[in-house]
């Protein structure tokens, strides 16, 4: 459901035909200023991959705009009255003792809190999930890649999230 903020607001959204654009999409609004989340959108409206861009309607033609000018293909905006969004930044974190575990949508992101070493990638059913793992795994979270430059998919997005989460949460040292 939209955020209580959100409610009574005309909300739109962003539907792309590729996870690669959504991803790029979202990098380059947020950097141009724009507010934006993005989310999985409801299957009836579900056109292409299974993300989209929730924005405030009222700046969805400079947003239109902004994706031109980066030369980012969307398939359209779409203004629907009554919508169940689930947002992708939901994070929940599992503390296994000496092991720390960050999921995100199905992915997991599990470091070795005395050392910050991720152990293990895992979740998903993308064709990148084997590559993630390969190249995260044995890495300190602040020397790793970011996984969202290793692979295109739903799953390297939310293990990006994931990632990320885990890093903020060692280098503030709450573990």
């Amino acid at each position: 459901m939209p955020k209580k903020e959100e409610r009574g607001k005309k909300i739109a959204l962003v539907l792309f035909e590729l996870v690669q654009d959504t991803m790029a999409a979202e990098e380059a609004l947020k950097r141009a200023g724009y507010e934006i989340q993005a989310v999985a959108p409801p299957p009836e409206v579900r056109v292409g991959c299974d993300l989209a861009l929730l924005i405030d309607a009222t700046v969805q033609v400079g947003i239109e705009r902004a994706l031109r000018e980066f030369a980012i293909p969307f398939i359209g905006v779409i203004f629907p009255k009554m919508i169940d969004l689930r947002p992708l930044d939901v994070l929940k974190e599992f503390d296994y003792g000496n092991w720390l575990m960050v999921r995100c949508g199905n992915m997991k992101v599990i470091f070795d809190k005395r050392t910050g070493v991720i152990v293990n990638i895992s979740g998903g059913g993308c064709s990148d999930v084997p590559n993630l793992a390969r190249s995260l795994m044995g890495k300190k979270l602040a020397e790793a890649p970011a996984p969202r430059t290793m692979g295109y998919s739903l799953c390297a997005y939310t293990c990006d999230k994931a990632y990320h989460r885990a890093l903020e949460i060692w280098q503030q040292g709450r573990v």
